[in-house]
């Protein structure tokens, strides 16, 4: 696995924290730890990667809570759960709600780091996500008004006589419009288009 790679660790339990620091630390892991939910919200923006390990019972808010606190809050982040208690009932509500794995105390290195290897395999997808979202975003913001416009309209099945007669323009307008759109969006298709806008959440519709 590539090296620099950040766990986020929360477990109020120091011993736990200890022994998983060393070994991750060993495996070229930087480890960030947290004895509570509550620390580790203060410390989390939406910018944050990395995976975190997330132990499930603590006092204060619980690793479930957690995890319904970050999604409220739009930070998506692979988790991996711990607990000593073997609630299977709590990890399938940990694992529906889009937990990577729940493993028990005490557990194997190995078992770890193949966890943390879907882990982060994940977050690397989910970067590559948002990067491309963020450049299609981009494309958007490049568009005149006018352009901002015609799109909304073909992305949702106006023709371009439609669209025409909508806004008061001729068709060879129209057309001029419609390919600057397609060309700044780098579509190859009008399905291409759709898809691509359909992916900027920032695109007003």
């Amino acid at each position: 696995m590539a090296r620099n790679r950040t766990v986020f660790l929360v477990d109020d339990e120091q011993a736990i924290r200890h022994a998983l620091r060393l070994f991750l630390e060993s495996e070229d892991f930087t480890v960030r730890e947290f004895a509570s939910a509550e620390s580790f919200l203060e410390a989390v923006t939406e910018a944050v990667h990395g995976v975190l390990m997330l132990d499930l019972r603590m006092g204060g808010m619980s690793g479930l809570e957690l995890q319904a606190q970050l999604k409220s809050r739009g930070i998506e982040m692979p988790i991996i759960f711990i607990s000593g208690h073997g609630d299977v009932q709590l990890s399938v509500i940990a694992m529906k709600a889009g937990a990577v794995d729940f493993l028990e105390k005490p557990f194997e290195n190995r078992t770890v780091l193949s966890c943390l290897k879907e882990a982060f395999s994940r977050e690397e997808a989910r970067t590559r996500e948002h990067n491309r979202v963020a450049v299609l975003e981009k494309r958007c913001q490049n568009l005149t008004p006018r352009e901002t416009e015609v799109m909304k309209h073909i992305v949702k099945g106006m023709s371009n006589r439609a669209l025409a007669e909508h806004l008061g323009l001729s068709n060879r307008t129209i057309e001029v419009h419609r390919a600057r759109v397609m060309r700044k969006m780098d579509a190859e298709s009008l399905p291409d288009l759709v898809r691509k806008v359909a992916l900027c959440k920032n695109f007003i519709r």
